[in-house]
């Protein structure tokens, strides 16, 4: 059985609206995981995923809520991958040479921050950045999120938001 997780960062929202919920449960529909890469603003956005399995951390732009109630690293089980999740802010430039001293054994990276989606693998480790969500990207780029699939392999897509829904 293959596992679908939907990965997001970035919304920077202080409430879940309904905009959001529309997209979310468009772009999630088929996963049973949501994966919150950070800079979520406030904790309340979680509520938009429903009873969902949701892991998520918090980012340099979230609110004190968002500080205590959410882990700034987590490394937890995708079926049968470690997955480890981080925002990235605190890790400088070059985010992904520092996640390899962060999460030194698991099978997927996952960080935010940048607002540039990005998808490959590196030593045999899935490396992913969903992108901004809400696309608050450089030069009014769309949003972008990313859909991880546990199974037999590990693998990921990056996909646009749509505009409206």
């Amino acid at each position: 059985m293959t596992l679908k997780a939907g990965i997001l960062s970035d919304t920077h929202l202080i409430r879940p609206d309904d905009r959001f919920i529309r997209l979310a449960h468009h772009c999630f529909a088929d996963c049973s995981v949501i994966i919150h890469a950070g800079d979520l603003t406030n904790a309340s956005v979680l509520k938009g995923f429903g009873d969902r399995e949701v892991f998520a951390v918090h980012g340099n732009m979230c609110d004190a809520s968002s500080f205590l109630s959410l882990p700034r690293d987590l490394t937890f089980a995708l079926g049968s991958y470690t997955v480890g999740l981080t925002h990235g802010a605190h890790l400088g430039r070059d985010i992904e040479l520092q996640l390899w001293n962060l999460f030194p054994e698991v099978d997927c990276m996952v960080y935010g921050h940048t607002h540039r989606a990005v998808c490959h693998r590196q030593g045999g480790v899935l490396i992913v950045n969903p992108g901004s969500f809400r696309g608050t990207g450089r030069y009014g780029a769309p949003g972008t999120y990313a859909i991880l699939e546990a199974g037999k392999t590990l693998q990921a897509t990056i996909h646009e938001v749509p505009n409206e829904i």
